[in-house]
């Protein structure tokens, strides 16, 4: 009996002295990490104000390859969710929501800092669990920034959640260390560059029958400009000889925009999806990535022809219309696509191009590269008199289109927010080259590729 009143005894002082060291501790818990990133503070705005991206950089994949997500809410900003469920019991239920940004995503390029909260729902102990994120400028230039993300928590008198801040640097700290980390690799593939002045809209595309030809010039405006007319002549000769119109302006799709050459399509847009070539009627379909399996390929019906096989009626491996030597005719666009626009000298086009990618990629906008590619439409062309004298070159306007694949909110930020695209205010380029985008120094990458037609 003395024994088991001496055990119950020890328990009871190791109750009391459970309990002192649980009041002792804090009711609340915090860890943070930073990490310099080498990219615009608006860029890392866009991508922690939405979720599109976080199963990119977020560990719990790594932990799960099963992990289901699901987003809801507004696609952009305060309330964008991201729900998860897991049967791997290390990852569990959860979700996070964006609570707050401050300032306005607009306000984030003049202030050069910023700071978002998630909040945040799965099994960690504690209440009031969330994450912030602080984004500041820095460097010598303004061209880094420093990214921390801190996790807080409040225990209040749950003893038993008290005691788990011992574990804080388990998994809330994996989450920010592996997370940052796995960021910064995401963010790695983006152009560097502001695209703040940048006002783009999500916009639904109509499939178009058009006349195209290919082209290459040097990033020489006066060559490029002679490259692009030469090729309208070519396909205003071509319509008129298959006795159709020509119902729009000029569009250009980008293939390869090099160090040295832009390679590209020239097309026209045409009034009927039907030709007739080769004593035939041929109707225009959409382009299509070639066939792999030549057999595959001739049980479908659309076999890519020889080698050299120019036959006017029939199809090359991109399922594009031989019209001639030259000439091919397609059903392009259709589907949605963010588009900007340009006002002023065409050297600017090339800057709006390479935003409009940094655009899609910090708010998560899949698009293909391959078959459905950049292209830009010239509104407003420059006027040339009987004397050749060539006016209002640098007052032009174009309007420029990255076609969008998959899921695709129906508005941008800034549809949602009401503002309209005034085109971009700088002219970023005057010196007769067809522009390297100013923000980067470099030559710029290849645009990316919407149903479009498909280089040879």
């Amino acid at each position: 009996m003395t024994r088991l009143l001496e055990f119950l005894a020890a328990l009871v002082i190791v109750a009391i002295l459970g309990v002192v060291a649980g009041v002792a501790m804090p009711s609340q818990g915090h860890v943070d990490r930073t990490v310099k990133v080498n990219k615009d503070v608006r860029q890392l705005y866009d991508v922690f104000a939405n979720f599109r991206r976080f199963p990119e950089y977020s560990m719990l994949g790594q932990l799960d390859r099963g992990l289901k997500y699901q987003l809801s809410g507004p696609a952009y900003g305060q309330g964008a969710k991201i729900s998860w469920t897991s049967d791997d019991k290390s990852v569990g239920n959860g979700s996070l929501e964006v609570a707050s940004l401050t300032p306005a995503f607009t306000q984030v390029g003049d202030e050069g800092k910023a700071t978002i909260v998630w909040n945040l729902d799965n099994d960690w102990s504690g209440t009031d669990k969330k994450f912030t994120i602080d984004l500041q400028r820095t460097g010598r230039e303004g061209k880094l920034t420093n990214v921390t993300m801190a996790y807080d928590v409040s225990y209040g008198w749950n003893l038993l959640n008290r005691y788990s801040n011992l574990y804080i640097h388990g998994q809330p700290d994996n989450f920010i260390q592996f997370g940052l980390g796995n960021m910064q690799n995401m963010v790695a593939s983006i152009p560097q560059g502001d695209y703040s002045k940048l006002y783009p809209e999500i916009v639904d595309t109509q499939p178009t029958p058009v006349l195209f030809i290919s082209g290459q010039a040097p990033r020489n405006l006066t060559e490029l400009d002679t490259a692009l007319d030469d090729g309208v002549k070519q396909l205003q000769a071509a319509a008129k000889k298959l006795n159709v119109q020509v119902t729009g302006p000029r569009i250009t799709f980008t293939t390869n925009y090099g160090d040295q050459n832009y390679q590209f399509d020239v097309a026209l847009p045409i009034s009927s999806t039907t030709l007739n070539l080769n004593g035939q009627s041929v109707e225009l379909t959409a382009a299509s990535r070639p066939k792999l399996d030549p057999a595959a390929a001739a049980t479908s019906g659309s076999a890519a022809p020889a080698a050299g096989d120019n036959t006017p009626g029939s199809k090359d491996k991109f399922n594009n219309v031989i019209v001639d030597d030259k000439v091919r005719a397609v059903l392009a666009f259709g589907g949605k696509a963010l588009k900007a626009e340009w006002n002023g000298n065409p050297a600017g086009v090339p800057v709006v191009r390479i935003q409009e990618q940094q655009f899609a990629q910090t708010h998560g906008y899949k698009y293909d590269d391959f078959t459905n590619r950049i292209y830009d439409i010239q509104v407003k062309a420059p006027t040339t008199d009987a004397h050749g004298t060539v006016a209002g070159y640098d007052e032009q306007k174009f309007e420029v289109y990255l076609p969008l694949s998959g899921d695709v909110p129906e508005k941008t930020p800034e549809q949602e927010a009401g503002m309209k695209n005034p085109g971009l205010q700088d002219n970023p380029a005057s010196s007769g080259t067809a522009g390297a985008p100013a923000s980067s120094g470099t030559a710029g990458e290849p645009a990316a590729s919407g149903t479009a037609p498909t280089q040879q």
